[in-house]
C-alpha cells in the first residue's frame, strides 16, 4: 500500500514493535520528530555507503589474504 504525503510518495515497511520501541525511545529528545523520519534517515545512509563502495573493489588485497587464510585454516582450500 502506498502513501501520499506533501514531501513526495511514500510506503510502508514493516519492522518488530519491539524495534520500534527501541527507536522511539532513541530519538527522544534528538531533533528526529518520528521513527519513520529516523529510520528513512539511517537507510538513505546505509545506501549511499553502499552505492559509493559499488565503484571500489570491494575487498583490498590484504582482505583477500586474510580470507583465503582462513578458508586454508579450515581445510577448504
Amino acid at each position: 500500500m502506498t502513501e501520499y504525503r506533501r514531501e513526495g510518495r511514500y510506503t510502508t515497511v514493516s519492522i518488530p514493535v519491539t524495534l520500534y520501541n527501541r527507536i522511539k525511545k532513541l530519538i527522544e529528545g534528538t531533533g528526529f520528530t518520528s521513527v519513520s523520519q529516523y529510520v528513512a534517515y539511517v537507510l538513505r545512509e546505509i545506501v549511499a555507503a553502499h552505492e559509493e563502495r559499488k565503484y571500489e573493489e570491494p575487498f583490498t588485497d590484504e582482505d583477500r589474504e586474510k580470507i583465503l587464510e582462513k578458508l586454508r585454516r579450515l581445510g577448504y582450500i
